[in-house]
Formats: structure tokens, C-alpha cells, sequence
């Protein structure tokens, strides 16, 4: 499972959704890509799902990059515990995911090829995703 080695702070704050991605939002280095379309929290168990899913189906073929890594930590209380008493402990990790960040990438395979194995990775995903291949200069 992804997760920091270290990170500054334990818990953090929740922050907001609202915008588009700042950064990542072009292929830079496979020729086809898995491109975001709305804003979400992505676990680190979703990203390796969808990890799993690319690497099966292009089999020994093409390389891939994930392009998002989980560095929040979400925290939780306990169940049936009373109000107060402090923030919860960390329970997973997510990456912020905003519309436009490209989230996997994939060289070395068919345009066909690639097209199926993002379909299969973005049904891991809680997210509306877009297929999309690098322009030609």
C-alpha cells in the first residue's frame, strides 16, 4: 500500500475540492493517459487496485506510471464514541484528486490495447475519468 515514509504532521486538516489541478495535468511520460474529470479523495487502496488492474491486462507489455500519490492522512474516531475527547487517529491515506490531473500513464502498447486497460483502471476508481493520448508535435 502507498504511503509516506515520513510526513510533518500526523493529521491534518480537511481542505476543500474546489478548483482544477494546479499541476499534472499534461502526459509527460507515456504516450496515453488517464485523465481526471471531477474532483475527489483517492485511498491508496483504489490506486493500487487500479495499479493492479493496468498491470494485468497489458500483461508483460508497455510500462506504467502512477501519477498520484497519498499523502493525506484521513483520520476517524472509534464507533459509538461520545463527542469531545479529540480528533481521531489516522485510518488511511488519500491523494486530493482535481479535474484535469492525469492520473496513470501507459507507453508501449496499442492505442486498443491502452484504451481497455484505462477503462478497466478507472472502474477502480470513484471518479468520472477521460482516456486521453499525447499530441503530436
Amino acid at each position: 500500500m502507498l504511503m509516506p515514509k515520513r510526513v510533518k504532521y500526523r493529521k491534518s486538516q480537511r481542505g476543500r475540492l474546489k478548483g482544477f489541478s494546479k499541476g499534472g495535468n499534461e502526459i509527460a511520460f507515456g504516450e496515453y493517459g488517464l485523465k481526471a474529470l471531477e474532483s475527489h479523495w483517492i485511498t491508496a487502496r483504489q490506486i493500487e487496485a487500479g495499479r493492479v488492474a493496468l498491470t494485468r491486462f497489458i500483461k508483460k507489455g508497455g510500462k506504467l506510471w502512477v501519477r498520484m500519490f497519498p499523502d493525506k492522512p484521513i483520520s476517524k474516531k472509534p464507533a459509538e464514541t461520545r463527542m469531545g475527547k479529540g480528533k481521531g487517529a489516522p485510518e488511511f491515506w488519500v491523494a486530493v484528486v482535481k479535474p484535469g490531473r492525469i492520473l496513470f500513464e501507459l507507453e508501449g502498447v496499442p492505442v486498443d490495447v491502452a484504451k481497455e486497460a484505462m477503462t478497466l483502471a478507472s472502474h477502480k476508481l470513484p471518479i468520472f475519468t477521460k482516456f486521453v493520448q499525447r499530441e503530436a508535435y
